[in-house]
């Protein structure tokens, strides 16, 4: 095995404004994030946030441009 291998065990956090990164699984995330139940390595987490995140704005600004849409 390669020794600049990453052999870390990524989470995959979430914030409040719905905005996807990832976190050693050993160590809790910080402050403002938590868990969203996907473990793994660092390429599958990635690609999971990829799949699932599909809308990069945070939630505070779609929920602002959903309340000054035109009906």
């Amino acid at each position: 095995m390669d020794e600049d291998e990453d052999t870390t065990s990524y989470d995959v956090v979430i914030n409040h404004e719905e905005q996807y990164s990832i976190w050693p699984a050993a160590s809790d995330p910080p402050a403002g994030w938590r868990r969203v139940g996907k473990t793994g390595p660092k390429a599958e987490c990635l690609s999971y946030i990829n799949e699932v995140w599909t809308d990069m704005r945070p939630l505070s600004l779609r929920r602002a441009m959903e309340s000054i849409a035109p009906d």
